[in-house]
């Protein structure tokens, strides 16, 4: 990876010709062939000498408000739009206008960085809740098959083992290229990327073409970005399309999958979890037979009536569809589920570890403490109800909700955590620039709304919130902690401020008389 936390680039430029480019996107403006360009960048801090240089439009400025930063730094080129020409004067390199400069921007990337022929077997993860679990167990079973590989999630951003933490969900589409590149650079064979609507929409993956796509479930989020449910459905749906994968598999539990299976434009496979029940078809079904705070096994079986046992580390029922999911993704793109089956072993385990979704950071007595990512109604419904299958002791749910974004699904939020939880502490989590009182009346007044018998607390610090649900906890309790997950800042006011969830609850354990398991890397 690159030693200045930047996602990394090939070591190797091709170096395109300029006037090639511009000829076949349809740039207008005048390019010299003589000019090569060996590198591409949408940001005028990551510029290197020779780069070509994307001045895109933006919601508070524009890319071309910096195009002199740029060219000091070494780019040959600026790529625009219309808007952006008329804001550059004199600078010295050529300057090219797009009718459609984010589009271009991947295209362009995939060209350079020659990763539109790269060998690599892509897959593609979207979905609203359990797109970094499904990315991770891919990429746990495909390791476990002997596999080379590398992974973009929310989390972090692997290539070979070697791993930097990631900025948003899917990188912008130079970085996302840059990424695949140095990839195989890497000698990696299966790359993994989790791909957000955002991404769809903002063409972060242009230019990139799967091999498989998966989809694993719909439900409201980022009402703040998508007009409606349907244009939400929409961005993710248009994944599963002959441009931008070959083939899919699709969750049929809900019926966005449903629809989605019925209406994509490519071959793909569905899978279905046992509760679902019979009237609904399925290639694969997934059945669990065992779950435990720690762990939960199941079989899937397809159609022709192959089936294979495994158990994946993660709690619910969930888990083990996303399990299921992953499976199905690996043998739609030619690895056989003998091969799986073999390469688990006799323990039939999913060697996977996936950073802050229900990560158990309690020790082996006590109560046991999960830190977990969910931040939608229905993720929170679905770990809650997994959580009271295996909590023999109260259940006590610790959460907040991010400020800038969908307020319409706070107060179900609130509803949701009363209904599921014997005790509910809403706290702070990402307020931004509002007022942080105000998310948490939504939360409580939906929490109220529910009419429970859940004991109902509002403690705004969230290290007071995590010791208040410690106080009286005992063997047999859980608790989670939901929304921070992975993140290691607070982000208040437009500054973000450290804050680890995850240690914030050790050192909580720790003085609550009650040792913390040891971090896993």
């Amino acid at each position: 990876m690159s030693a200045d936390g930047m996602t990394p680039r090939p070591t190797r430029a091709i170096g395109v010709s300029l006037a090639d480019l511009a000829q076949e996107l349809g740039w207008s403006g005048e390019a010299s062939a003589a000019q090569a360009v060996v590198g591409i960048t949408g940001s005028s801090r990551s510029v290197r000498y020779g780069d070509l240089f994307f001045a895109l439009p933006g919601a508070r400025f524009h890319g071309a408000d910096h195009a002199a930063q740029a060219v000091s730094a070494g780019a040959v080129a600026i790529v625009t739009d219309t808007v952006g020409a008329s804001k550059i004067d004199n600078p010295g390199v050529p300057v090219l206008v797009s009718p459609h400069p984010r589009r271009d921007l991947g295209i362009a990337a995939a060209t350079i960085y020659g990763t539109h022929e790269s060998g690599l077997t892509i897959f593609g993860v979207t979905g609203t809740n359990g797109k970094t679990t499904v990315a991770y167990l891919l990429d746990a079973l495909l390791r476990q098959v002997g596999l080379t590989t590398g992974l973009s999630s929310t989390s972090e951003r692997v290539i070979a083992g070697c791993a930097q933490t990631s900025g948003l969900t899917t990188p912008e589409a130079d970085e996302m290229h840059a990424l695949l590149a140095a990839m195989r650079e890497a000698s990696v064979s299966h790359a993994v990327l989790e791909i957000s609507a955002h991404a769809v929409t903002r063409e972060r993956v242009a230019g990139v073409q799967c091999d498989v796509v998966g989809f694993t479930n719909f439900s409201q989020d980022h009402l703040d970005d998508y007009a409606s449910m349907e244009d939400y459905f929409l961005a993710k749906s248009a994944l599963f399309t002959p441009e931008r994968a070959s083939r899919g598999v699709v969750c049929v539990d809900d019926a966005w999958g449903r629809r989605l299976a019925a209406s994509a434009g490519i071959p793909l496979v569905t899978v279905a979890s046992d509760s679902i029940g019979d009237a609904v078809e399925a290639d694969w079904r997934v059945t669990v037979f065992q779950s435990s705070t720690e762990a939960t096994t199941f079989i899937t079986s397809a159609r022709n009536g192959e089936s294979l046992e495994a158990t994946v580390p993660l709690v619910g029922d969930f888990s083990a569809t996303n399990a299921a999911i992953a499976i199905a993704m690996l043998v739609e793109s030619g690895i056989t589920l003998a091969h799986i089956r073999d390469a688990l072993g006799s323990s039939a385990l999913i060697d996977v570890f996936v950073p802050g979704r229900t990560e158990i950071v309690s020790g082996d007595t006590g109560p046991t403490f999960y830190v977990d990512y969910s931040h939608t109604p229905e993720a929170f419904a679905r770990t809650l109800a997994a959580l009271r299958t295996v909590t023999t002791g109260r259940l006590t749910m610790v959460f907040g909700a991010d400020g800038d974004r969908d307020t319409t699904k706070r107060a179900e939020m609130g509803r949701i955590a009363a209904v599921g939880a014997d005790v509910v502490v809403i706290t702070d989590f990402h307020p931004r620039t509002e007022d942080p009182q105000k998310i948490r009346s939504a939360l409580m007044s939906g929490a109220v709304s529910a009419g429970s018998n859940a004991a109902i607390h509002e403690i705004p610090d969230q290290r007071e919130a995590v010791r208040f649900a410690l106080e009286g906890a005992q063997r047999g309790d859980t608790i989670l902690y939901a929304g921070p997950g992975h993140e290691d800042y607070q982000e208040i006011r437009g500054q973000k401020i450290p804050y680890d969830a995850r240690e914030d609850v050790r050192q909580a354990l720790r003085d609550a008389g009650w040792p913390p398991r040891k971090k896993t890397t």
